[in-house]
């Protein structure tokens, strides 16, 4: 099938941002003889309108928001705007604009940008409707009043694009089991769940939670009087049907994912023009001299949403037929003279600075492992899982805070997962900053891991 029916509409939100600017500078042009002052007026409306769209959540428009909500929306935006572009105005008070043809131009960029969002989210009602793109496969868990209310709305709204796939009764006469239900959304390739608190026993909520979270589906309740309080919940409304999601990721914020995005990209440039373009031909000139083989190692690794690449770094050990099965130990025979020098130093990690460029890594977040390693994890670890919820990372949290290296134990690994989990649960800016800072204070000082 030709049409997105994934989770997440990725583009949507980045194109809503370049739209808006087009429509704000396009019109603003008619003000500015000189090129400078315009380029002044993009720079800092730019900057500013992302700034207050953040603040104000202009962009938080999901397929179950009303046209009141994004109405409401544009109006707060619209108010903002006028002082925005007023306080531009004022400071350049040479350009002599009258205020009249100012308040026309605010007016006229609302209008349009109005225009440009019920358009977008009409025709993405009507594609999911007529072409049956951008669907979401669901499943409800349990069956009462608010369930039947859940599935009316589904029935009732097509244009939202949630494919209803099956009702599952928890306590009727024909109920279900939980591992029927796990075993059917597994089969059927279901993106989220939709379950009543009411109809789990302890048992099964933990069953259910446990399942979400080990093979990425997404996990939404219908609350009621049973106490959920121990997960970061995320609460909305579908019509006014209020809905529990289980877990809210910052970095799936478009903005906060723009702002990793160029930190990524930036840090990435840096390393690999200003470190790799003259560490590669010598680091490979003395590796190539030591040993026979190529200068770089490259290791299938999963990564976001559990996808396989290849994972890059400067070879630091002999060609041989175990590099892919066994993790490296202290004192490992495999280990060449200046693979020492680099993993000590973790000089062999730079080329995945490559990595992050493609787009397939980030600067900061869970440390990818080998496949093998990874299957098995999944099996042994509980909620291993969830860290493929975001991009790998060089480094991460739990690299930092003492869990680098060789995996000793089932400890080990358990304490890597909830470090993982905390990052994805409360990532920002500073954080990754903070995490980068530690790592480079950590090379600089020596790890006792480091081998």
């Amino acid at each position: 099938m030709i049409f997105k029916t994934g989770r997440y509409s990725g583009f949507l939100r980045p194109i809503s941002y370049i739209i808006d600017l087009l429509i704000i500078h396009i019109m603003a042009r008619q003000f500015f003889e000189s090129n400078f002052l315009f380029l002044n007026y993009v720079i800092f409306v730019s900057i500013a309108w992302i700034f207050i769209s953040m603040r104000s959540n202009f962009y938080e428009i999901y397929r179950f928001t009303r046209v009141t909500k994004l109405l409401s929306l544009v109006g707060k935006q619209g108010v903002l705007f006028f002082l925005l572009v007023f306080a531009f105005f004022g400071f350049y008070s040479e350009l002599g604009q009258a205020p009249l043809s100012i308040i026309k131009y605010a007016l006229q960029v609302i209008l349009y940008i109005t225009i440009a969002k019920l358009a977008i989210y009409y025709l993405l009602k009507k594609y999911r409707v007529l072409l049956r793109g951008n669907l979401r496969r669901v499943v409800i868990l349990g069956l009462n009043q608010k369930t039947d209310q859940l599935r009316k709305f589904f029935d009732d709204n097509p244009e939202y694009g949630y494919d209803l796939k099956q009702i599952f009764d928890l306590n009727g006469p024909d109920k279900a089991s939980m591992e029927e239900c796990l075993d059917f959304i597994k089969n059927n390739n279901i993106d989220e769940i939709y379950s009543s608190v009411a109809e789990l026993s302890n048992e099964n909520l933990t069953k259910l939670t446990d399942f979400a979270d080990n093979n990425l589906k997404i996990l939404k309740f219908l609350p009621d009087n049973k106490e959920i309080y121990t997960k970061r919940l995320d609460f909305t409304y579908y019509g006014f049907l209020p809905i529990l999601s289980m877990r809210k990721i910052p970095i799936e914020e478009p903005f906060n994912k723009f702002i990793k995005r160029g930190f990524d990209i930036t840090l990435a440039l840096l390393i690999i023009l200003g470190i790799l373009s003259w560490l590669t031909p010598l680091l490979g000139l003395i590796i190539k001299l030591e040993t026979k083989g190529p200068v770089f190692f490259k290791q299938r690794r999963n990564g976001l949403d559990y996808k396989e690449f290849f994972c890059y770094k400067f070879r630091s050990m002999r060609p041989n037929p175990m590099a892919n099965l066994h993790q490296v130990r202290k004192d490992d025979p495999r280990i060449t003279r200046i693979g020492k020098v680099i993993r000590k130093t973790s000089i062999d990690e730079l080329p995945q600075f490559i990595n992050v460029l493609k787009g397939e890594m980030s600067v900061v977040g869970p440390r990818p492992h080998m496949v093998s390693h990874t299957h098995m994890y999944a099996e042994r670890v509980d909620k291993f899982m969830v860290r493929h919820f975001i991009k790998p990372g060089i480094t991460g949290l739990a690299q930092v805070s003492g869990y680098r290296g060789e995996v000793e134990d089932e400890n080990h690994i358990i304490n890597r997962v909830k470090y993982d989990i905390f990052y994805l649960e409360n990532w920002s800016l500073i954080l990754d900053l903070k995490i980068v800072s530690q790592t480079v204070y950590n090379t600089f000082r020596g790890e006792e891991r480091a081998y």
